[in-house]
């Protein structure tokens, strides 16, 4: 779980944005979809248990598909003037249900340390367990060479405390150690690691950047980007076909998880059009096993947004450009940083600090960032985590949605972290959707209510319940790599909104129904990415879908997060086999 999202960080531009940008700025569509014709017998006859995700008809034991798309589904009576001698029928071992989707994840910026070991706190329950995890790292390493970790995140742990130098040296004395705080703010470090990097005592901090000293020696702590680079400036920079191959995991990562349409919640944040090229590039090569949608960037270095805008445009990335697999539909516009990184924009200050964090635009600036997308005809995504960020995005949205020949593109807010009553009813009448990290309920939501924000304010947190009861479209995500992409423990958490700190319920006024959060990522996560062929099996919709080993439509949410996928499949063709 990491700390940081949504904004492309310095280390990863400069690690990844030359083997990304090696794509180059040409977008070819692959259109893998354009050969296939809907007739009026099926090709595949799908029988077994289908939950279908539609209310209307929330069970089937028969499905229809010819072209990709759903020709008939019911009852087996039903669907049976649709099988003719071609017909292809199949019975799968478990339950058939909608692909799942995930509305808001991260592939570039999760791929510099895809490869590390992870430490997150979903993975080591205590300060101990993370010092062992990376003792055990080392020991599998071969002496003199690397040792990586990823997403430490302190603020989940006893008194807050810090991998220093003294801890690193002990358990790794034969290799340099690096291991990235989930904020991506902080870096920590061995004394091999400082020594590989030539950073002495004697080097001096670069601007806005600092190497820890206490004593006459290093903490270990390394903060900010500047001195971050500089010791990870040797490390290896990975191919055009490693960075492929890291996309490809990652994809197959979230099919695994049931998941058939996702979107990337920020492309071009490293390397502009060629994020897209590339995505275009694999899927050529190969169908990819999960549909992407992206939202484009709003930020390029060295340019205005009205500048990106056009630079989109030059390159043919045009709203709901691209084909069946790879389609640009949204504009990602970032208003603020993290909650528990305490960058979140808030309207009073943090526990035990003199400030609320900050915005990321002026408000004018916000303003024309969002016009820059908007007026070329994209869905406007805002990420907004705390309250002052949310009203600032939601001020601007006032003021420029009215009386736009766009206003009605399902614009969202993203994360939505932390509200207040009149942010929502005004959000509803705006007409804006939202998406929420449901894991930040569940992993730092005791942290939130005992030392980041206090009781009052993590009440307020990720209030699924009172956004549908006011009339806003909800949607859940992962913001992957902030958290696995697991959907179903998303809707879990978004029902039973238990902390997994001390078992205790965050808010119970809070908890959405079952049906709600299967929707959520379902059929309401498919319009909201505007994937309206999807999130439901219904005649007219794509053959995407699951198979599971117990129903969530039908099972108790105590046992969403154990349910295993078997396989997944897109147009009806298989994507994932367990």
């Amino acid at each position: 779980m990491a700390a940081g999202c949504c904004t492309a960080h310095p280390v990863t531009q400069d690690h990844l944005g030359a083997a990304l940008s090696s794509a180059g700025t040409t977008v070819t569509a692959a259109n893998h979809a354009a050969g296939l014709s809907v007739g009026q017998a099926a090709e595949i006859l799908v029988v077994g248990i289908i939950a279908t995700g539609n209310p209307a008809a929330p069970l089937a034991e028969a499905m229809a598909i010819s072209g990709g798309a759903i020709i008939g589904i019911g009852a087996l009576k039903d669907v049976e003037g649709l099988v003719d001698s071609s017909t292809k029928t199949v019975k799968p071992e478990g339950v058939v249900v909608p692909g799942l989707i995930e509305p808001h994840m991260h592939i570039w910026t999760s791929l510099l340390n895809l490869t590390w070991t992870d430490v997150s706190h979903e993975v080591c329950a205590t300060f101990d367990d993370v010092v062992a995890a990376i003792k055990a790292s080392a020991a599998q390493t071969p002496a003199g060479q690397f040792v990586y970790a990823k997403l430490f995140d302190p603020s989940l742990y006893p008194g807050e405390p810090d991998l220093t130098l003294d801890i690193l040296d002990a358990a790794c004395p034969n290799n340099p150690v690096v291991v990235m705080n989930a904020s991506m703010h902080y870096l920590y470090a061995n004394s091999a690691a400082f020594a590989a990097a030539g950073v002495t005592y004697d080097t001096p901090d670069p601007a806005g950047g600092n190497f820890g000293r206490s004593n006459g020696k290093f903490t270990g702590v390394i903060g900010e980007a500047p001195a971050m680079m500089m010791m990870l400036g040797a490390m290896p920079k990975p191919t055009p076909a490693q960075i492929g191959a890291g996309i490809l995991e990652i994809l197959n990562e979230c099919a695994k998880q049931g998941v058939t349409s996702l979107r990337e919640g920020a492309t071009g944040s490293l390397a502009g059009v060629s994020e897209v090229a590339m995505l275009h590039q694999l899927n050529s090569a190969k169908r990819l096993p999960v549909r992407v949608s992206t939202a484009q960037f709003a930020i390029m270095q060295g340019k205005t947004p009205e500048q990106v805008a056009q630079t989109w445009k030059d390159a043919g990335v045009t709203p709901f450009s691209g084909d069946e697999m790879v389609r640009a539909d949204a504009w990602k516009v970032v208003a603020d940083g993290s909650n528990q990184g305490r960058s979140g924009y808030f309207m009073q200050p943090y526990l035990g600090e003199d400030n609320g964090g900050h915005g990321d635009w002026t408000p004018e600036g916000l303003r024309g960032a969002i016009r820059a997308g908007l007026n070329d005809g994209w869905q406007i995504n805002v990420h907004t985590n705390g309250d002052a960020a949310v009203e600032m995005a939601l001020e601007a949205m006032e003021e420029i949605l009215p009386g736009s020949a766009n206003a009605d593109l399902r614009h969202s807010f993203v994360h939505f972290s932390v509200t207040t009553d009149d942010q929502l009813a005004r959000t509803a009448k705006a007409g804006i959707s939202a998406t929420f990290l449901m894991n930040h309920v569940l992993y730092w939501g005791a942290a939130f209510r005992d030392t980041i924000l206090g009781p009052e304010r993590a009440n307020r947190l990720d209030r699924v319940a009172s956004a549908l009861k006011a009339g806003i479209n909800v949607s859940l995500h992962s913001d992957y790599n902030v958290s696995k992409v697991h959907p179903l423990l998303s809707a879990q958490t978004a029902v039973l909104r238990r902390l997994q700190a001390d078992g205790s319920i965050l808010n119970a006024a809070e908890c959405a129904t079952p049906a709600q959060a299967l929707a959520a990522i379902t059929r309401d996560a498919a319009w909201q990415i505007h994937a309206d062929d999807r999130g439901s099996l219904e005649v007219g919709k794509r053959a995407d879908y699951a198979v599971l080993d117990s129903n969530p439509w039908t099972s108790d949410p105590e046992s969403w997060d154990k349910i295993v996928v078997n396989e997944t499949y897109i147009d009806g063709t298989l994507a994932f086999q367990a």
